[in-house]
This record gives structure tokens, C-alpha cells and sequence, in this order.
């Protein structure tokens, strides 16, 4: 099948570029974990920030790599070994992934309380992207967000740059579910609502066509679903132009499961998606 019978789409690193707001929200956590009230971020750290923004799996992480940076860790060791050492970094400064998390959610929610406009102006959208969504809604074309950002942020973002998307197809971090589970509810409701599909072909593992195709900028959360035999039908598809490495991609190229996809690719027909980037 050369075309998606639904669209999936995760949105950061995908729709959107954050990153200013990540990196924000991570020195003010830093501030307030590590008494540096007042003070201003060093010279070249939000670049460093932004080059790591990959090894991120979960906010909390965010301030512990502007402190490691601060402490002189390399780079090319915190992309090599993030997943090592964040755990012993946490251990070392006296603290737990819940305080963590309280103070990068804290500080974000009293940031968007004070000044939301300024908050959700740190988010743009990725060049063309807008106009490739409108262009999807205008044919009629079911697509759904993924994110692990709240839904009514998303809407604002996407009201903000003049995208009229529904409501009802952004899933967002209220439900609390992994990815591989709201693609599994998709790809039934897709299932269910084609005529042409037999009962029988519903309660099979493997289906005979991809019916949705997924774009993520997270290599494990693709590596994640291609392991998952009921979600064969899914067609994987890693956004070069997120949160993600040369490593990253290089993997996804070598993926039997996962297609690499460019930005000018993401703007062409489908059928350009799954040729080589």
C-alpha cells in the first residue's frame, strides 16, 4: 500500500520544534535544584543543550544534562553513555527522579500560568508542516497526533499557526498510555470501520496491509513497536529532522521494519515516503 488509510504523527520533533521552551524549562529547573537563582545560562550552553536534546527520554532528565555540562562532561560521552550515567549523576547530586519531575513540572505549569503566550511562543512549527496538515484535513484525510505533550497545549500551538485540528484526534499526555497501545486502539477502530475487512482478519496478529503510518522522531519507540506482532500492519516511519542522531538514523536505515524520512519527503506524495531519503 502506497498511502495510509490513517496518519499518525508524534509532535514533538515531528510538527513541532520545542526546543527553546525545552531548554528554558530545563535552566529554570536547574536554578531551582542547584540554588542558582539569578543567574544566566553560560555561553554556547543552550547549543550544547539543543545537540543533546536526543538522549532525553523523560523531562526529568532535562536539568541533569544542563548540569552535566556545567560539571564539564563531554558531549560526546553524554551522547555515548546518557543512559549509564544519568542514573549515577541522580545519586551523586542527592537526588530522585520524582523531585526531578516535580521541579520541571512545577516550574513549567507556573510558567505557563504566568505568561502562556510567552510559553507557547517558544514552540514553532517545522517548515511546511503546517500547510501539509491543513492540506491532509482539507482532503479528508484521518490523522491523529501522538504526544507525550498535553492535548490542550497542542491545539493552542496548531490554533496559533492558523491549523484548524480537531480536537478529538490529538491524544496527548492525559491519557497515560504508551504510544504502541494508542496505535493499537487506532489501527482496530481503523480495522473496524472498513467494510471490506472480515471478522476474522480482525482477531489475526498480522493483517495483510499497513493501515496506518506513524512518524516519530524516537528511534526506541519505533525499535519498541516493530517488535510488537499485532502492530506488523503499522508502517514506521523516523522523522530525520527531530530529536534524534546520526546513530539514530543510520540504525533506522538498517531497520527491516523502519523507513527514514526526510523533511522534503515529509512535503511530497505519499508514495515518495518510501523511497530511499
Amino acid at each position: 500500500m502506497d498511502h495510509p488509510t490513517v496518519l499518525a504523527l508524534d509532535f514533538d520533533g515531528v510538527v513541532c520544534d520545542g526546543l527553546a521552551e525545552y531548554f528554558q524549562t530545563a535552566w529554570r529547573a536547574y536554578q531551582h535544584l542547584w540554588s542558582a537563582l539569578g543567574q544566566s545560562p553560560p555561553a554556547g550552553l543552550e547549543a550544547a543543550f539543543g545537540r543533546l536534546r536526543p538522549v532525553v527520554e523523560t523531562g526529568w532528565e532535562m536539568p541533569l544534562v544542563v548540569r552535566s555540562l556545567l560539571l564539564g562532561v563531554s558531549e560526546t560521552d553524554l551522547l555515548a553513555n546518557w543512559s549509564q550515567m544519568a542514573p549515577a549523576l541522580i545519586v551523586q547530586e542527592g537526588l530522585t527522579p520524582n523531585a526531578l519531575t516535580a521541579a520541571v513540572d512545577g516550574l513549567r505549569d507556573e510558567w505557563i500560568q504566568q505568561d502562556v503566550e510567552r510559553w507557547l511562543g517558544l514552540h514553532r512549527l517545522y517548515p511546511g508542516v503546517g500547510d501539509r496538515l491543513q492540506q491532509w484535513l482539507d482532503s479528508g484525510l484521518p490523522i491523529t497526533i501522538i504526544s507525550t505533550k498535553e492535548a490542550r497545549f497542542i491545539r493552542q500551538i496548531l490554533q496559533g499557526q492558523g491549523v484548524a485540528f480537531p480536537g478529538d484526534r490529538i491524544i496527548g499526555k492525559e491519557i497515560q498510555q504508551p504510544k504502541a497501545q494508542t496505535l493499537q486502539q487506532l489501527q482496530h477502530a481503523a480495522l473496524s470501520s472498513d467494510s471490506s475487512t472480515s471478522p476474522e482478519s480482525l482477531e489475526s496478529p498480522e493483517f495483510p496491509e499497513p493501515v496506518i503510518w506513524f512518524v516519530e522522531d524516537r528511534l526506541k519507540t519505533l525499535q519498541n513497536i516493530a517488535q510488537q506482532p499485532d502492530l506488523a500492519n503499522v508502517r514506521l516511519f523516523l522523522a530525520d529532522w527531530g530529536y534524534n542522531t546520526e546513530g539514530d538514523r543510520h540504525a533506522a536505515q538498517q531497520h527491516p521494519s523502519i523507513n527514514l524520512i526526510t523533511l522534503p519527503q515529509f512535503a511530497q506524495p505519499f508514495p515518495h515516503w518510501i523511497a530511499a531519503p
